[in-house]
């Protein structure tokens, strides 16, 4: 899965966030940025989404709607499971990363591990 530029990232949060599929125009106007880009640069980013299998698109009239292929979960999943089999040293990945939860993050890892959750 490749990685998304800031852009790509805002317009994909504006999809996940919605519970029905998006136009340009109402993709554009969800954004929360003190300049809109153009409508054009939204086009091109949606565009550029559903060629990297990002987002699904269909027809309604003349414009296109856009939707996540995926769900936010399943696509930060995705990247974590990249990452860890891209790692060098996964051990070391892994026990870096276990370090860096918390206590309560520590705890749901346990019970979904099947782990009493106790110390």
């Amino acid at each position: 899965m490749k990685r998304l530029g800031e852009l790509e990232a805002q317009v994909m949060e504006k999809l996940w966030s919605s519970s029905e599929p998006m136009s340009v125009r109402a993709v554009l106007k969800g954004l929360n940025r003190k300049e809109a880009p153009a409508y054009t640069t939204i086009m091109t980013v949606l565009d550029n989404l559903h060629r990297k299998e990002m987002v699904e698109r269909y027809r309604e009239g003349r414009a296109y709607l856009y939707r996540p292929a995926m769900s936010r979960v399943d696509f930060d999943a995705t990247r974590m499971a990249e990452v860890y089999d891209q790692a060098g040293d996964r051990e070391a990945v892994l026990l870096k990363f276990v370090d860096s939860v918390s206590e309560d993050e520590a705890d749901q890892i346990r019970r979904l591990l099947g782990g009493t959750g106790g110390h």
